[in-house]
């Protein structure tokens, strides 16, 4: 499907978007105002945004551990967002999630998970959900190489094919589980092929072009929801940061880094769109703009909201009494 300019603007503003907010993110939580640990998604954008551009609001997507630039390529608002990161009473899980737990059902984002593999078995879940009330709608899992290794994850390939549940593994491979190289700690190296084992399709491509993440996506849509059962990607991407925010990356070296900045999704998305005439510099101009004050705005009203008060929120939604 040919992109129109105003889907050339939506994708460049999502992954202009991410790359922002995850670049506040870490000046705020190195100035303390963001508790626990931070994983951001600098670098990865074009997977995100590639694999969400064409869901709706009644799509699922279940995210991991570096769930932000996931939740923002759905749809969730960079302001709830942000106070949630910052444990604010307004945040969209009431500042209980925190940056590994963001959850937005009205979005369809089922959550981020700090279990590695954790998004896969829910994914199945909601992807039977969608096929029993035959609503032809799909289920996302976001995972990585590092979850690619996890029985739960097998599991639900089988259960999938066995189902034929219209869900979609989408395996961010950036090359690293956490602080270990994929091709040490992957039998076989290549997930694709691990995945074709179980009999399902699985397609790999460029996570560092939107384009052909897009594309890729699209094939694996139509064969969901067109009741062929379950279909994968492995995206093959860079991440420019440590597993963590402070991580000094010494298990890679500068010409490792240097070569994965250089790949950069976001100025390969507008070199492409210039040189195409679709889009001109000025328009990209305006859209960075309007997202760095989004992203302002944001933080200022999250840094000026309240706190949970404990005395009323401690226990608020951790315990559920049925009738």
């Amino acid at each position: 499907m040919q992109l129109s300019r105003d889907d050339l603007k939506r994708a460049y503003e999502r992954m202009f978007l991410i790359r922002t907010f995850e670049e506040r993110v870490e000046k705020e939580f190195s100035a303390g105002n963001i508790p626990g640990f931070v994983h951001v998604y600098v670098g990865q954008e074009a997977c995100g945004v590639g694999v969400c551009f064409d869901l709706t609001d009644d799509d699922y997507i279940g995210s991991t551990h570096r769930g932000h630039g996931h939740c923002i390529a759905k749809g969730v608002e960079v302001e709830g967002m942000m106070l949630e990161l910052m444990g604010k009473a307004s945040g969209l899980c009431g500042g209980k999630g925190g940056s590994m737990h963001i959850a937005d059902l009205k979005k369809g984002m089922l959550g981020a998970n700090a279990i590695v593999g954790g998004a896969p078995p829910i994914a199945v879940g909601a992807a039977l959900t969608q096929k029993l009330k035959n609503t032809g709608r799909v289920a996302v899992a976001f995972s990585g190489d590092g979850g690619a290794n996890q029985g739960t994850v097998f599991e639900s390939f089988n259960m999938a094919m066995v189902l034929r549940a219209p869900v979609i593994f989408a395996f961010e491979n950036n090359g690293y589980g956490e602080f270990t190289g994929q091709s040490y700690a992957c039998g076989g190296v290549s997930i694709a092929e691990r995945v074709r084992g179980f009999g399902m399709p699985c397609e790999q491509v460029d996570g560092m072009d939107f384009f052909a993440v897009r594309e890729a996506m699209q094939q694996a849509l139509e064969h969901a929801r067109g009741g062929n059962g379950p279909y994968a990607l492995e995206i093959r991407c860079k991440r420019f940061r440590g597993h963590f925010v402070g991580d000094p990356q010494n298990y890679r070296s500068a010409e490792e880094l240097a070569d994965a900045l250089a790949s950069d999704p976001i100025p390969r998305f507008r070199r492409a769109v210039t040189k195409a005439a679709l889009l001109r510099d000025a328009d990209f101009d305006e859209i960075e703009s309007a997202v760095q004050t989004r992203v302002e705005a944001a933080v200022r009203s999250a840094l000026a909201a309240p706190m949970p008060d404990p005395a009323n929120d401690l226990t608020r939604d951790v315990y559920v009494k049925y009738a």
